[in-house]
Order: C-alpha cells, then sequence, then structure tokens
C-alpha cells in the first residue's frame, strides 16, 4: 500500500516596496496628510486570507514614496522576481507599490521580464491608517489574479481591474478607482475573488537581459522628458545639450518628447530637439494624449513611440540606449 503524498502547495509571494498602501497618518480621517511606506509588507497581509491552495509569504525590497522610486529598486525587484517565478510552487508574484509611478515599474517590469507567471502590481489611495483603507482589498483581489492558472504577463489590479502594463496610466488624483488603460481597455475584472478576463494576458517580446554587475558598470543612461506646449522654446533642450558638451559626468543621452496631439511638437521645441539629434542625442516623440497612438507619416524627422506614454517611453528610450552600449562593449 503507498501512503498518499498531498500536492506542494503553491505559493504566492508578496514584495513590498512603500506606497500608500503602506502609509500612516496621524488621525484616521486624513487620507492625503499620510507618510507613505510606513507599515511593513507583512502587516499589510494581516487578516487577509490567501485563495484557496495558496501559501503566503512576503519580503520587503524598500519602503518609500513611489514618486521617490528609481530604477535600481526596479532592478532589485525584477531580479527577486525572475529568481522566484523559477521555482516550481510559485504561482506568481504580488508587489505593493506606491500608485505615482505604479504604471513605469509595471512597464520596466514588462519590457524586462517577459514573465509566463503573473506579475502583479496592486497600490492603494488611502494609507493603511485610514477609516476605510482600499488596500486590503486591492491586496486580495492582486493575490486572485497572481493565483489564478493560466495567468501570466505584468499586470496593476486596483479596484477590482486588471489593467495591463502597457495600458495603465493613473488617470484620477485622488479616487480610489484612479486607473485607466485607454483604448484597449483593461485585461478583466476581479469580483468576489474570482477573475473574470476579457482579452489576453500582456505579453511581452523576448526580455532585456539585466545584469546587475553590468548595469552598475555601465550606469542607467539619463534621459529626459520635455513636454511640448503652446507658447513652448527649446532652451530647455539646448541647455542639456550644452550640458553634455561641457563634458558633464552624467550627461543626458535621450530624450522624449511629451508631444501634443499626434506626436506634434512646437516649432522651436522640435529645432531644438533636431539639433539635439544632430549632437548624438536620441529623441523619441510621445503623445501627451490619454488615449490613442502616433500615427507616423513619411516625412518625421524625430522617430515615436507608437502608444507609449511619455514617461513609458522614458523606460524604453533607456533600454535601447543600454543594449546598445551592452553591445558595442561586446563588439570591442
Amino acid at each position: 500500500m503507498v501512503d498518499f503524498i498531498p500536492p506542494a502547495a503553491r505559493r504566492v509571494v508578496v514584495l513590498g516596496t512603500g506606497g500608500t498602501i503602506a502609509g500612516r497618518a496621524a488621525s484616521s480621517g486624513d487620507n492625503i496628510g499620510y507618510t507613505a511606506g510606513e507599515v511593513p509588507v507583512a502587516d499589510l497581509l494581516g487578516g487577509i486570507a490567501a485563495p484557496e491552495g495558496i501559501t503566503l509569504a512576503a519580503e520587503q525590497v524598500a519602503q518609500l514614496d513611489s514618486k521617490d522610486m528609481g530604477f535600481d529598486v526596479g532592478l532589485q525587484l525584477a531580479q527577486r522576481c525572475a529568481a522566484l517565478l523559477s521555482e516550481a510552487d510559485v504561482a506568481g508574484v504580488v508587489i505593493t507599490h506606491g500608485t505615482d509611478t505604479i504604471e513605469e515599474t509595471a512597464y520596466f517590469l514588462h519590457a524586462v521580464l517577459a514573465p509566463a507567471k503573473p506579475v502583479v502590481l496592486t497600490c492603494a489611495m488611502r494609507p493603511a491608517s485610514s477609516l476605510s483603507p482600499d488596500g486590503p482589498q486591492n491586496v486580495r483581489d492582486a493575490m486572485a489574479v497572481a493565483a489564478t492558472a493560466g495567468a501570466g504577463g505584468v499586470t496593476v489590479v486596483c479596484a477590482g481591474t486588471i489593467h495591463g502594463a502597457p495600458d495603465v496610466q493613473k488617470v484620477h488624483t485622488y479616487r480610489a478607482d484612479a486607473f485607466a488603460s485607454g483604448d484597449a481597455g483593461p485585461v478583466g475584472y476581479v469580483e468576489e475573488g474570482a477573475v473574470r478576463r476579457l482579452r489576453d494576458w500582456p505579453r511581452s517580446g523576448a526580455p532585456f537581459a539585466l545584469d546587475a554587475a553590468e548595469i552598475a558598470a555601465m550606469g542607467w543612461p539619463r534621459v529626459e522628458v520635455v513636454m511640448s506646449h503652446a507658447g513652448a522654446s527649446g532652451a530647455l533642450i539646448d541647455l542639456l545639450v550644452q550640458e553634455r558638451a561641457s563634458g558633464a559626468a552624467a550627461p543626458v543621452r535621450g530624450l522624449v518628447l511629451a508631444a501634443t496631439g499626434n506626436g506634434t511638437v512646437h516649432h522651436a521645441l522640435e529645432a531644438a530637439a533636431l539639433r539635439a539629434q544632430q549632437a548624438g542625442i536620441e529623441v523619441l516623440r510621445a503623445t501627451r494624449c490619454a488615449s490613442g497612438r502616433i500615427l507616423p507619416r513619411p516625412d518625421d524627422r524625430l522617430r515615436d513611440a507608437g502608444a507609449l506614454t511619455p514617461v513609458k517611453a522614458r523606460i524604453a528610450l533607456m533600454l535601447e540606449l543600454l543594449a546598445v552600449k551592452k553591445k558595442a562593449q561586446g563588439a570591442a
């Protein structure tokens, strides 16, 4: 007689980075005067039941206000996610994050991981100390997505809605349902712990190989975002070009123009951008519009970022510049 051996439990690992979801205020009625990144991620999980058949684990990767998020933390998250997702019993990873830059971290992970298993970022618009915090339900919903069979890619879950990393944007300053997915629409919804999927899980192409030692040696390329607007001038771009020519320690290597409409740029700003491009700075246009994509024209002199927002186009350009530098060093 052979004893029955139960299957190993599937795990969801929750990585904490701080944010409003971990925020604390002096008064439970204060939803704006809080300090972000105060509550440890393990404490955020208190009282939240795991989905059936799932065990939970928590790790603190960072504890900060997401407005101060940097790519070094993003690199830590990417490497930890890659390691965890390679473990057979890990169903998926949940990341608690601040709302201000969650779309940037999500897109970065989407670009560098291309995960077959789900990586789910979640957040809150009210701090943990609030009379009615939204964080616990968002974490519960994110866990449901991470535990869903067949789920994959990088998503953001907030207010019961599942957004794909390439599409998600924060579109409201204060309300609990602060995110949208533009023309693409949400990937789906979480309803009473069950996922109702509307379209395919977000997938990316071949991931960018992130070697921490290589990146530390090369350094993150500096890419700035400059907005086109009525009455814009090229003065800021010209100053960045002058700084680069002066031999500054960390010169700008790329520019993203937050363009109007279908990628249009004020003539003075465009002239400066063309001068910057001639000086060896990579320039990319991305629309300021919340929805839609740039449709290119045959006479465009500055390439465009398609449907990417300016902040996501910045990430894409940084990774492109890293890849170019890495290739050049390999060929040397």
